[in-house]
């Protein structure tokens, strides 16, 4: 092993990881890429080579094939290829940032983010839809991440709304502190305000479908995929960032009209420390005015960050596009996610009708701070 090889690299290493990539047959990449890699001359060549093979793990693992989807052999695989890529030895100087420059790529085209653009013209509904790497990985090697699922399943979809068509382009992203300290959310979302008609969020949470309203600006200190934690105000680029963002989602809509077995739920509540005050409070109806973000209702990890982020962007931006996150069930293993993919699309498709009907609302709904 390399000595750089970080900790989520290393767990590829091991019984479990090697099998679902021996199994899926992604675990041919790891020697395709090392012989082109030895067969690159110069910086500009190897970019091609990192590049041609990430980009190629993507579209494998949104084509059309098993059901059900599996988002296991992508981030094992990517981390082969990562850790390949560290450890190489090329026959020309080759620096410090340039080494971290070609693993930026990798993971920006094998996430999707790199694929993150719509056709042209104005007959398109355009859907973003982003998911999550599996995580706790150190108890279950074999799990899987239902939100990572559902945006491979997602990517590349097109459906009939009205007398237009929706089409939708997904991204999955790392469950690392650091590549949000990095900017990678602004990286990938930013531009698509004033581009897409509706981003929406995805990650795995508890037993049912939670539509988040809030999102605060706080971490609250849980361990990422490298043991890594954060605790304090997410350092989101820019000046005056606000400690609440809300979903601008149809709610109501969507759950009126994504009916199954697994609840959907409006999760409105929050935790905050109250203006003049030294104590988090748990809140049921969002919060407070000038309060102090502890959690959103989608807690105070990197989904509701995420959540915050994109929203921010949306408010930045002056949007009125629909964003914000869903919770989906806590199922661990692909032929768990059937009924979570399948709820996932048809609120996507309820979305998108609701982007190509109605605006995003100007005034704040009930919940909002100060009530």
């Amino acid at each position: 092993m390399h000595p750089d090889t970080t900790l989520e690299e290393a767990r590829a290493d091991r019984p479990e990881p090697r099998q679902i990539l021996a199994r899926s047959g992604f675990g041919a990449a790891d020697p395709l890429f090392a012989a082109d890699l030895r067969a690159s001359t110069d910086l500009g060549q190897a970019r091609e080579v990192v590049a041609s093979h990430a980009s190629r793990l993507w579209t494998e693992s949104t084509r059309t094939g098993p059901d059900p989807v599996d988002d296991r052999p992508l981030y094992w695989a990517r981390l082969v290829l990562r850790s390949r890529l560290r450890a190489w030895e090329p026959s020309f100087p080759l620096t410090e940032p340039e080494r971290s420059g070609l693993l930026h790529l990798c993971e920006t085209a094998s996430r999707g983010i790199t694929d993150l653009d719509f056709p042209p013209g104005d007959r398109w509904v355009r859907v973003v839809v982003t998911g999550f790497d599996p995580f706790h990985l150190d108890t279950d090697p074999g799990c899987s991440n239902p939100s990572g699922a559902a945006a491979l399943d997602l990517h590349g979809w097109t459906f009939p709304v009205g007398e237009r068509t929706a089409v939708v382009r997904a991204a999955v992203f790392p469950v690392r502190w650091g590549d949000f300290d990095a900017g990678l959310v602004e990286e990938a979302l930013a531009d698509q305000y004033g581009v897409a008609d509706a981003v929406i969020t995805l990650s795995r949470g508890r037993g049912q479908f939670d539509l988040e309203v809030w999102n605060g600006a706080w971490r609250g200190g849980g361990t990422d995929n490298l043991g890594v934690s954060r605790t304090g105000r997410a350092p989101v680029p820019g000046p005056d960032a606000p400690e609440w963002t809300r979903t601008t989602l149809p709610l109501e809509r969507i759950v009126a009209e994504t009916t199954g077995p697994t609840a959907m739920v409006v999760n409105t509540e929050v935790t905050e420390v109250p203006e003049g005050g030294d104590t988090p409070v748990t809140r049921p109806n969002g919060p407070s005015a000038d309060s102090s973000s502890r959690k959103g209702g989608g807690g105070d990890y990197l989904s509701n960050e995420i959540a915050y982020r994109n929203t921010l962007l949306r408010d930045r931006a002056g949007s009125r596009v629909a964003a914000g996150h869903v919770h989906l069930p806590n199922t661990g293993r692909p032929a768990e996610h059937t009924d979570t993919v399948a709820r996932t699309r048809a609120l996507v498709a309820v979305v998108a009708a609701e982007a190509l009907s109605a605006p995003a609302p100007e005034t704040e709904p009930e919940g909002s701070p100060g009530d």
